[in-house]
């Protein structure tokens, strides 16, 4: 049973820890950004070190004080506040942000949990090398959330999610104990994989405190394409031919829907449209190639052979760096216009590629049924990884439709799961998802992620209530 972090208690973290590192909460420690949640918290406690991590967990072990790990703040499913439950304290690795070593030579850095991925992208290219983990919130997300919820991103398709990206990790484990695997090797077959039972866990048996992260050659050149698909189905022809062509050099493969194109104008984003009209369906397509090799040629072989096979029917080269950001900028853009115009329900999925159109489909059917919605389906076409958000019609709010939300949400996972998919691709459990672990998860896996749990954190402290639930 967990207990409240009273006065006594920060007095005697105050004491076992360096001046200034227990403070008060502040706003931000508690929100998340889709507003569903109000967190609360005794108070802020930022360590400077792995040992000083250390000597919170283990203040919080003996007092069976919860721990909420926080770092950059950018997750989308609660994981980083707690709403309710006794007061804890917000562990923040925000002072931890160093780049420890960086080995250009072996494609390797290790960074401490703080560190933005945007500052290991510099540290990274400053030694000529790309460190591949990207989405819109690097110059915020930390690694160690990062590596918390194994993020995923627009490189998935040729380079991993997170997981695929670390090599080992420090963490603290529940008891205050350091598990010091920072290894640099490719090949470790010499027993239980600790390191992948702690990505993912979003925090909830222990805290990463440093990883040592796998570095690439930088591609020599980059060509970016915006393709109109005649439909999805169009969508994994183009992917497919794609990768016959120039192999593991498709670095991204994006959907975008006709509807997420209309919303960067009815959320007045100024952003110019490149196709008028608006098509139903583009991908974007990014290749990183050897210097021998013309991306730009690429993409216009790519084009005309789909063209031949009637998969596409227009497209934008970009013809300079300038343009290619353009491109991108679209993409970025879609979420941002999304929040301002306000959803019903957002979905994180991933499909088996083919079942990707015949999901649209069934989906966009089974909610038409429902009322009428608006679906903007798009993202990482490439690794079958859909963000699905169904908006009320233009210019209603959609607080009128807060009644429908959890039938929604129902029905789109229902379909998900039917189709062999899963309800979270990249954004993790957090809170929000704690109830679909149970319905859809294979009871046995489930049992053993509740008796793993136990056995490592016994007094229930790493991040109440996530992932798994409250404890009884």
């Amino acid at each position: 049973m967990l207990t409240p972090a009273t006065p006594d208690f920060l007095a005697t973290l105050r004491a076992r820890l360096p001046e200034g590192r227990v403070r008060e909460a502040e706003p931000r420690h508690l929100e998340e950004p889709r507003g569903r949640w109000a967190g609360q918290a005794a108070a802020v406690v930022a360590p400077g070190s792995t040992e000083e991590v250390a000597e919170v967990v283990r203040a919080c072990a003996e007092a069976r004080v919860g721990i909420v790990p926080y770092g950059g703040g950018t997750g989308l499913v609660g994981g980083q506040v707690s709403p309710d439950g006794p007061l804890p304290i917000v562990l923040s690795l925000e002072r931890m942000t160093a780049i420890r070593d960086i080995w250009p030579e072996e494609n390797v850095v290790i960074a401490e949990a703080g560190a933005v991925l945007a500052g290991i992208h510099a540290a990274a290219e400053a030694a000529g090398r790309l460190f591949p983990l990207s989405y819109g919130s690097e110059g915020t997300a930390r690694i160690g959330g990062a590596l918390a919820v194994n993020s995923g991103g627009i490189n998935v398709l040729r380079y991993g999610n997170a997981r695929d990206l670390c090599l080992g990790v420090e963490a603290v484990l529940p008891d205050g104990g350091i598990l010091h695997g920072l290894r640099r090797l490719r090949k470790d077959n010499t027993g239980y994989d600790i390191r992948n039972l702690l990505i993912g866990s979003e925090g909830t048996l222990g805290v990463i405190t440093a990883a040592s992260l796998r570095l690439f050659p930088r591609p020599a050149r980059t060509g970016t394409a915006l393709f109109v698909l005649r439909d999805p189905a169009a969508g994994l022809s183009l992917l497919s031919r794609a990768r016959d062509t120039v192999g593991e050099a498709v670095t991204a493969f994006e959907l975008l829907s006709g509807t997420g194109l209309s919303f960067l104008d009815e959320a007045h984003t100024g952003l110019r449209q490149p196709f008028d009209p608006i098509p139903d369906w583009v991908a974007l397509v990014e290749l990183g190639l050897p210097g021998a090799l013309d991306p730009e040629a690429e993409l216009a072989a790519l084009f005309k052979a789909a063209q031949a096979a009637r998969e596409v029917t227009d497209g934008l080269i970009a013809q300079s760096g300038p343009q290619r950001d353009d491109f991108w900028r679209l993409r970025e853009a879609v979420p941002e216009a999304n929040r301002v115009i306000g959803a019903i329900a957002s979905h994180d999925l991933s499909l088996p590629l083919s079942e990707i159109p015949g999901f649209l489909d069934r989906c966009g059917a089974a909610l038409a049924a429902l009322g009428p919605v608006r679906v903007n389906a798009f993202g990482h076409l490439g690794d079958g990884n859909l963000h699905y958000n169904v908006f009320p019609p233009k210019g209603a709010p959609p607080r009128q439709f807060d009644e429908l939300r959890e039938t929604v949400s129902a029905t789109v996972h229902d379909i998900v799961h039917g189709m062999g998919g899963s309800f979270s691709a990249e954004h993790g459990v957090g809170r929000l998802k704690v109830g679909d672990v149970v319905k859809y998860g294979d009871p046995v896996r489930v049992d053993l992620m509740r008796r793993i749990k136990r056995l490592l954190d016994p007094e229930g402290i790493m991040n109440p209530g996530a992932v798994l639930g409250a404890e009884d």
